[in-house]
């Protein structure tokens, strides 16, 4: 199954310049989901890890059915002041704009 077909693409968006992928076109597809997460689930099998981090919020979507496939546990990296205990941070830059990512610091170990 070729699921580019399922990822619509919009020219301008959030801003002129930038080509926007929606993946609600292939997540409604339940066929194209299913397809995708097998994909990716075989790809990352072949890997040793104990976690999966998910940037928010698109993200949640694919991580939460990969961590479910394999076995794994999730990590959320949500957007700045989003979580409500003691985290780390980390600034970076956008196409258009700057942005701040977080995670919680218990949701992560030495050596995982």
């Amino acid at each position: 199954m070729d699921l580019k077909k399922y990822i619509r693409s919009i020219p301008d968006y959030p801003k002129k310049g930038i080509l926007f992928r929606d993946i609600t076109t292939l997540i409604k597809d339940k066929d194209a989901f299913k397809e995708c997460i097998d994909q990716m689930s075989k790809i990352l099998m072949k890997l040793n890890f104990d976690k999966i981090a998910s940037i928010e919020s698109r993200g949640f979507v694919f991580a939460s059915a990969l961590c479910y496939n394999l076995s794994k546990s999730l990590i959320l990296m949500r957007k700045k002041n989003k979580l409500p205990a003691a985290k780390y941070s980390q600034d970076f830059q956008l196409e258009y704009g700057k942005s701040t990512l977080e995670i919680h610091k218990d949701s992560i170990k030495p050596k995982e």
